[in-house]
């Protein structure tokens, strides 16, 4: 039974991050490339990890692995949020129709405001 749950955890995982890896390939541009490869390569990693501390079958080998996950579910928003303020302020524009943050960036003290809520009064 152990080796069937495995084998779906390691199949799942290894499916999710092909579906990265072509996601990385088919979207238009770097935010939609990086949110595909944050949001589908981390789930995939997690379900590979579970399923290596599951065949390894130790104590130690599942606590590993249950920190390695913690770490990938820690680190990647952060990372990706980075990135994309990163590319943001760089100059390279989202393929959106609307960009909700042109004209908030200040050059000069490199602030960037965030866009007002729709919902919020003036």
């Amino acid at each position: 039974m152990t080796d069937v749950v495995t084998g779906l955890l390691a199949l799942s995982g290894s499916s999710l991050m092909l579906i990265a890896a072509l996601g990385l390939l088919r979207m238009p541009d770097f935010y939609t490339r990086m949110q595909a490869a944050a949001k589908a390569g981390t789930l995939g990693i997690l379900l590979v990890v579970t399923a290596t501390g599951l065949v390894l079958g130790s104590l130690s080998a599942l606590l590993h692995a249950l920190l390695a996950s913690l770490f990938f579910l820690l680190t990647t928003p952060i990372a990706t949020h980075l990135l994309g303020r990163a590319a943001y302020l760089s100059g390279i524009r989202p393929w959106v129709l609307e960009d909700d943050l042109a004209g908030r960036y200040h050059p000069e003290t490199h602030e960037l405001e965030s866009a007002p809520d729709a919902g919020s009064s003036p």
